[in-house]
């Protein structure tokens, strides 16, 4: 372990003397936005309006949920009896079973797969779960409120139910085409149910290229939604929390990170469980209690929260989102992201879990999307409307859906305060300052004067700060781009900001509290996301250890490209990379899913003929 440690140290050195420059993060940013934009804007293309890859979403995950008879409702109950260990009897037979020699089954990969696997049904649901419930809910949802309102709730629910579906069918082909290796290692996903179930429908080319192009975009997916993302809320809440300002702070941030990833990745499937196991389960009851304190202590704001939801889902007041159709997509898209349902990622995780019949493990993936979009996003949702409500005052914190930005004022600001301009002269410090031909020449020392002009300051929100340039200087810190972004006591916040400062209103010290949460829900979904890539990467390169360690010092070098560059180009790049999934994803999925019917119907079969005691 030592060894490791040292080994990744070095790799990244080169980051840490670099960090003592000026302006890294803003470097690092600069060099990284033009590749976001371009892939972003080739992802997102548009079709009458809506970005195709949405569309393409939805529709999908209805359509599953139809034909499968609404299997997110009906086999609830039956997905929790099987995480519980009620069926683990019908699961794992004591006795090897022949029959998964027929109905579909791979024949290269029907030894006894009840003693195949490397997870229990528990473990598998952990990882995956690990890998969407992080700063999707923390960070995302403060987004999608902050760019569509609180009507971008109800469509981010609608998206989870919806959503559940679609990770049933792609969870139960990621086991029912899993390749199992000589040493026991299991490898799956879509990248073998679309090689291998398009195979055996005819159409073997189709799945080699399909299989590949969502590799390449599981690896992308893996650098960024599960990783670059993750890292840049992580060390958005660690500055906040610890004051830091330095334009090379992020960059520090990320390197510690990536040193306790790269520890932890270095296991593979089986450490990354077990970590997964202990730390999501018990952050997720810590958040969900302190959003349940929240909700309960302003009890009074509930229905209003819930009336205020589902009146903007219809009636949108928030400015710029372009009606109900733009808070629809803000929902649809935070929540794909969120729970990505439909990109197939989670499949690699289920893949691996120890089970002979694959339906088993789509109902309990179809869980996931409920934990973490139905349950936990609504709730941050909650607090975070709760908030804006203002309290007792009734005063609004911030506003919806953009910041406004005001160019050219009457007055002159200096040191950031707004003087009248009277007959060409000012008052400062009881002095009256004449003009200048180019502004107003203060003396601020024996030694130094200043020239100041209006020009020199913008209007944001109603305040006044300083400008240089096409930035703004606001809290020690420059901004170019609002996007996403809301204005809090005269500070902005973004993503996982906004939700710090909600919780920070109602719980003493929660600012610790939910750094501490954001931090390792973003390292529970790196070290998810860093299996799902790996799993991609070995399939285009192979299973060496050579291939495996330059995979994980590229992931790695994604967490410090992800916590140095700013918000929004971070987000859209990882967008673009985890829709792009979705593509190669659906292929697979309509052509297979008559399979996972057939699935289905062998795993209840098989529960209902059952005559161990503890299924009566």
């Amino acid at each position: 372990m030592k060894k490791v440690f040292f080994i990744l140290l070095a790799s990244f050195m080169p980051f840490i003397s670099l960090a003592s420059e000026k302006g890294l993060d803003q470097k690092i940013d600069e060099a990284f936005k033009p590749i976001s934009d371009f892939i972003s804007g080739i992802i997102f293309f548009e079709v009458f309006g809506a970005p195709f890859v949405l569309v393409l979403l939805v529709f999908s995950a209805l359509f599953f949920t139809l034909y499968f008879g609404f299997p997110n409702f009906r086999y609830f109950g039956k997905a929790i009896n099987v995480v519980r260990g009620k069926y683990d009897h019908v699961d794992h037979p004591s006795s090897g079973n022949q029959d998964l020699a027929v109905d579909g089954d791979i024949k290269d990969t029907i030894k006894d797969e009840s003693k195949e696997g490397e997870v229990t049904h528990f473990q598998a649901l952990a990882t995956a779960v690990s890998g969407t419930v992080g700063n999707g809910n923390i960070a995302g949802v403060a987004l999608a409120i902050a760019l569509g309102g609180p009507g971008a709730t109800f469509w981010m629910i609608i998206c989870g139910l919806l959503g559940m579906s679609s990770k049933f069918v792609e969870c139960t082909l990621g086991v029912q085409y899993r390749d199992i290796d000589k040493d026991g290692t299991v490898y799956g996903g879509p990248m073998y149910y679309l090689s291998r179930g398009l195979k055996e429908k005819g159409f073997a080319t189709l799945g080699k290229i399909t299989a590949v192009l969502f590799a390449i975009f599981c690896i992308g997916g893996s650098f960024g939604g599960g990783n670059a993302a993750q890292s840049n809320q992580a060390t958005i809440v660690l500055k906040d929390l610890m004051g830091l300002s330095s334009t090379s702070a992020g960059a520090v941030i990320g390197v510690i990170l990536a040193l306790i990833i790269g520890v932890i990745i270095i296991g593979g499937i089986k450490r990354i469980a077990s970590v997964t196991e202990k730390v999501v389960p018990f952050m997720a009851v810590m958040y969900l209690i302190a959003c349940l304190y929240i909700i309960l202590t302003n009890f009074s704001f509930i229905d209003d929260a819930f009336s205020l939801i589902f009146s903007e889902a219809f009636n949108p007041k928030a400015i710029g989102v372009g009606g109900v159709i733009g808070v629809l997509l803000v929902g649809f898209k935070r929540a794909a992201f969120s729970n990505e349902a439909g990109a197939g990622s989670a499949s690699i995780a289920h893949s691996a879990v120890k089970t002979k019949y694959s339906a088993s493990e789509g109902l309990v993936a179809l869980l996931e999307p409920f934990i973490d979009t139905v349950v936990i996003c609504t709730m941050t949702a909650l607090v975070i409307i709760i908030f804006n409500f203002g309290g007792e005052s009734g005063k609004q914190q911030f506003q919806y859906g953009k910041v406004e930005v005001q160019e050219e004022f009457q007055g002159v600001a200096i040191n950031g305060e707004i003087l009248k301009v009277e007959n060409d002269t000012i008052n400062y410090n009881e002095l009256l300052i004449p003009k200048e031909k180019k502004g107003y020449l203060i003396p601020v020392s024996e030694s130094k004067d200043t020239l100041y002009t209006a020009s020199n300051y913008a209007t944001i929100n109603g305040l006044h700060f300083k400008k240089e340039g096409k930035e703004y200087i606001i809290g020690g810190e420059k901004h170019k781009n609002f996007k996403g972004k809301v204005m809090i006591d005269g500070k902005l916040y973004e993503g996982a900001g906004i939700t710090t400062q909600a919780f920070a209103e109602y719980i003493p010290f929660s600012k610790w509290f939910l750094t501490i949460a954001v931090v390792l829900f973003a390292v529970s979904t790196m070290i998810s996301w860093s299996y799902y890539g790996l799993q991609s990467w070995k399939y285009l390169f192979g299973r060496g250890k050579g291939a495996d360690m330059a995979y994980k010092l590229l992931f790695l070098l994604f967490v410090v490209i992800g916590a140095s560059a700013s918000m929004s180009s971070i987000w859209d790049f990882s967008d673009a990379m985890i829709f792009a999934m979705v593509f190669p994803n659906m292929i697979g999925l309509f052509f297979l899913f008559p399979v996972v019917k057939k699935q289905l119907s062998r795993y209840l079969e098989a529960i209902r003929s059952s005559k161990e005691p503890n299924d009566k």
